[in-house]
């Protein structure tokens, strides 16, 4: 029944959004009392954070497979994986969202699990800037990591945006390539 309810929970949220998950919904497409849900999860937010789990999986698999799709240099390795994260993005855009739009109560921690998780991610940003920077150390390689991401994060964030800056998904993938091309040239060329 758990899995039922976090499978139940994903297709809410993907056709909803997260505002749009609702506990009695659930309960109902599962065949259990509403009550009985806090049976399968401690809270709203494990349940979420399940379903975020499931969707970064999905991300990693999809990053995973833009690393060997093309040519083995760690700069259109780069490129690859910022393209597949925007359509990632694109293509499950309620399940992206729930990603970052959720937030837990300020007296909550987010658990050990979920972290690695997220974490995970970032190899697939690390590995390709370590092989163009063996001199840096791991700090810096992860500060310049999470700027990299950033950066992408949030273009995808903004040109998806069903508002007055949506940018067309082919104009947005050109930006964003630019983009990493821009900035993994301007790390090359700082002195060291």
């Amino acid at each position: 029944m758990r899995s039922d309810l976090i499978l139940a929970a994903e297709r809410m949220i993907a056709n909803r959004g997260l505002a749009g998950l609702k506990t009695r919904d659930l309960a109902r497409e599962i065949g259990c009392a509403n009550g009985a849900v806090y049976n399968l999860v401690a809270d709203v937010d494990e349940l979420i954070l399940r379903v975020g789990s499931r969707t970064l999986r999905r991300l990693d698999e999809a990053l995973s497979a833009a690393e060997s799709a093309g040519e083995p240099s760690p700069q259109q390795t780069l490129v690859r994986i910022a393209i597949a994260y925007c359509d990632f993005a694109a293509e499950n855009l309620q399940l992206w969202r729930a990603l970052f739009e959720h937030r837990m109560a300020t007296d909550k921690t987010v658990p050990d699990w979920s972290v690695d998780d997220q974490m995970r991610l970032f190899r697939h940003i690390y590995q390709p800037l370590a092989a163009l920077f063996p001199q840096r150390s791991p700090d810096e390689l992860g500060i310049t990591a999470r700027s990299l991401f950033s950066a992408v994060h949030g273009m995808v964030a903004l040109g998806l945006e069903q508002k007055l800056v949506a940018v067309p998904l082919p104009a947005l993938r050109k930006e964003i390539a630019g983009l990493v091309r821009a900035m993994i040239d301007g790390l090359i060329a700082q002195p060291s």
